[in-house]
Parts: structure tokens; sequence; C-alpha cells
């Protein structure tokens, strides 16, 4: 799955799994752009890091949720690099409540950077994706999107959009030979993981048939597959890498 010569956009690439994802497309020859909201320093030593295995990176600010910053981001894109052949729009928050407790600025907040983020950046490159010879579109969503999550109403309406989202841009991109597919993980350990309480993390756990969180690199190997010329007949699907949740 070698992707020597193809340019990569992993938003939200600054942490957690989109670090992961930007670190092991730059491993397999992709030139990557790493974008970040406001982590710089961050996000550059994801740069240093790809840079020092070999690889090609270069670090870009945008806020996702803010169509102009993106807009900026794609023309830095397109002067280093001649434009984009994959984008994937990994960058999410989460604000979690219960949905008696949750107000609109929560619900709304939410929506601007987890679904209004994917709107903004897909057309900002959806020119670069359906001109490039193996043009990929690939949204990172999660197993909450399709069961449902206590206290994530706002997440878990953000994640199951992009299911619609994805299967319309796939059969609107088919024509052109580009791709549009969803990846699901479940739950994986990182950062955000480690935020929740010990008790729900066993609760979780136990609801798991592989016994175990999800790896970074789990989630890391698919979405290769996903930006790779291998993928090329696989087109509005949703995969799930969730140890065998139920859905």
């Amino acid at each position: 799955m070698n992707l020597d010569n193809q340019t990569c956009v992993v938003t939200g690439s600054s942490r957690g799994i989109g670090r992961g994802i930007a670190k092991d497309l730059g491993a397999h020859g992709a030139n990557v752009v790493v974008n970040y909201r406001s982590s710089e320093r961050e996000a550059q030593a994801v740069v240093d890091e790809i840079r020092e295995d070999g690889g090609n990176a270069v670090a870009a600010q945008a806020d996702v949720s803010k169509l102009e910053e993106v807009q900026a981001m794609q023309e830095a894109v397109e002067a280093e690099f001649d434009g984009a052949d994959v984008l994937v729009n990994n960058a999410g928050i989460t604000i979690d409540k219960k949905f008696e407790n949750m107000t609109r600025e929560d619900w709304q907040t939410v929506i601007d950077v987890n679904l209004g983020g994917v709107f903004n950046c897909t057309k900002a490159f959806y020119d670069d994706i359906q001109a490039a010879e193996h043009g990929r579109l690939i949204n990172i969503s999660s197993v909450v999107g399709q069961q449902g999550n206590i206290g994530q109403a706002n997440y878990a309406t953000t994640k199951s959009g992009l299911f619609g989202f994805t299967r319309t841009l796939a059969l609107e991109l088919a024509h052109t030979g580009s791709t549009a597919n969803c990846v699901a993980p479940g739950f994986v350990k990182t950062d955000m993981l480690e935020e929740v309480p010990q008790r729900v993390q066993e609760k979780i756990l136990r609801e798991i048939p592989l016994d175990r969180f999800a790896r970074v690199e789990d989630i890391c190997g698919i979405v290769r597959f996903v930006a790779s010329e291998e993928s090329s007949y696989m087109t509005g699907q949703v995969l799930g890498v969730n140890g065998g949740m139920e859905w």
C-alpha cells in the first residue's frame, strides 16, 4: 500500500488518532499536511517526526469550522504540493452532557466542528479529489454514531450524519473514479479515553468481543488501505473497526 507522491491532508492531526494517521501515511510515502487549530507546537512535532523517518510533511493551521481558514489552507496545499489527493476528515470535538442538561450552544458547537468542518474541508478540496488520479475522501466517524451513547446526543448525531454524507459523495464522485468511504472506530486508547472514568471504561470493555480497546495503529492501517490504490473498487462504505461491537 505505497502512497508515493500522494498528498494527504489530515485534519485535527496534532494529537490522538489524527496524529497516528498522519505519521502512518508519511511512513508509507505520502506528502502529509498536518492540520491543527491551535496546537502549533504539537503539530510541528508530528511534522518533525515524519521528516525524521524520511517522509515529507508540513503543518497547516485552520479551524475547520471556519470556511475562510479552510480555503486558505487549501491554497497553501496547492502552492506546496499542487493540490491534495486524499482528504481525511478527522477533526472533531466532544461536549458531553445528558440531553436534559445540554444547551443549544453545546449542540451547535459540536455540529459546527464535526459536521460543519467536514462540509468546509470537503468543499475546499473537492476539486482536488475529483481531479486526482486516485482521489480519496475518508471520513472518520465512530461506533457512537452507530450505537448512540448516553451523554453524547450531539456527538452521536454528527458521527451518524457522516454515513449519509459519505454515501452521497461516493455517488457524486463515482464518475471521476474517486471514492468516498467512512471509517468508524470503536473505543481507542487515546488521551480522550483516558478522561473517561475507570468504571465506565470497564463497562465498555465488557461490550467488546475482542476484549481490548483499539490501538491507534489498528485505525491507521485501515485508513492507509482506504487511501491506497488497492481500495479503488470500494466506495460509499462504512468500515467498523470496533473489536466486534454490535450496531
